[in-house]
């Protein structure tokens, strides 16, 4: 186990600390479902002849120069008939954008972008003539001929010209250790509870490490890679618990189970997240799991004695529950039982009294 981890599993003691691993990433949660376009109430600001914006949340800082490396999120949408036919939230990877190198397609979300603060989010509305044109594209992304656009974006930070490359032109470690340093600055946010503003950093982080760089690796790179690549998507996983977004975090320790099955942070804190959510079954398993490969962890013996707490309380409680409803049948039952016998005892009087009346009549005549 690395230090970090083990560090990480000595301090589970202390329940709302977020530890900072290695790297991390918490991306961008989208504003709603995003099947549909999200409905903005803010003013439009024009930036272009064919290019407006509307902001949906803040951001904070400066604003990206040109040929700065911007890393975001975005969903797009067809204006007119709201087919949605891009989203980089479901892929679970931000894309890069380097402003004035973008392509000719991207030129109207470029100008939304250049106009962003880190962590803004904005719909941006895109003329056909600075999207994908008279012709459209058929093939993927699927867009008809003369389509005006919309963008739902979201910044999560920029990389000046100043600090070099864009990643395709970095080698391994070039890539490796910018991610580094964008862990880094994460961390120090993270000891100022500057809790957004650490998980844009542990984005960018991650958006170094992307599928498309991580195939080419093997050896020794391929384990310097997934150093800095699973820490990230375990902090996601702390930050998302800590905004009760379970199911999400439960997705990032998926990521990195898939990389490191025995992996006691991951299981802990996919265990956690389950736990929240009223799994306990699956919960209990992964705490036990966790338990098998991190056995002195005392986090992960105070959460399964939490979780045999949880469940006795609540048998205790169907237990109640339970007793109580079948006293209510006894006693129901006695009462009814009451019921039937002074209804007898009536009926069994009245048939007396009837046949002594009759038998006084028969005499009489």
């Amino acid at each position: 186990m690395d230090q970090s981890l083990e560090h990480q599993t000595q301090t589970h003691d202390q329940e709302d600390e977020i530890v900072a691993e290695g790297s991390a990433v918490v991306h961008g949660e989208p504003s709603q479902d995003g099947s549909v376009p999200p409905k903005v109430d803010s003013e439009a600001e024009v930036l272009d002849e064919k290019v407006s914006k509307q902001i949906i949340k803040e951001g904070h800082g400066s604003k990206p120069s040109k040929y700065s490396t911007c890393f975001l999120h975005y969903r797009a949408w067809t204006k007119n008939s709201q087919h949605k036919f891009e989203d980089t939230w479901q892929e679970q990877q931000p894309i890069e954008l380097v402003l004035g190198k973008e392509k000719k397609e991207l030129a109207g979300l470029a100008i939304g972008v250049s106009s962003m603060k880190s962590g803004e989010r904005a719909l941006v509305h895109v003329g056909w003539e600075l999207a994908y044109g008279k012709e459209g594209n058929f093939s993927f992304p699927n867009v008809p001929p003369m389509a005006d656009l919309l963008y739902e974006v979201e910044v999560i930070g920029f990389d000046e010209t100043k600090e070099g490359k864009a990643r395709s032109d970095m080698t391994v470690e070039e890539r490796i250790g910018a991610a580094d340093r964008r862990k880094m600055e994460g961390n120090s946010l993270f000891k100022e509870e500057k809790l957004e503003e650490a998980m844009q950093q542990y984005e960018m982080a991650i958006a170094y490490m992307g599928d498309d760089f991580m195939f080419q690796l093997y050896g020794k790179y391929q384990d310097m890679a997934l150093a800095v690549k699973n820490p990230c998507h375990l902090n996601i996983a702390a930050c998302l618990i800590k905004l009760k977004r379970y199911d999400e975090a439960i997705g990032h320790c998926n990521i990195v189970l898939t990389e490191e099955e025995k992996n006691p942070k991951a299981l802990f804190r996919r265990g956690k997240a389950k736990a929240e959510l009223g799994q306990m079954d699956s919960a209990r398993d992964d705490f036990r799991k966790a338990q098998k490969y991190a056995p002195d962890d005392k986090a992960i013996r105070r959460e399964l004695r939490a979780l045999a707490e949880q469940e006795k309380a609540l048998y205790q409680k169907q237990k109640e529950m339970y007793k109580g409803i079948f006293k209510g049948k006894e006693e129901g039952g006695a009462k009814a039982m009451s019921r039937n016998w002074l209804i007898v005892l009536w009926q069994w009087l009245v048939s007396l009294f009837s046949r002594i009346f009759r038998r006084h009549r028969v005499k009489a005549d």
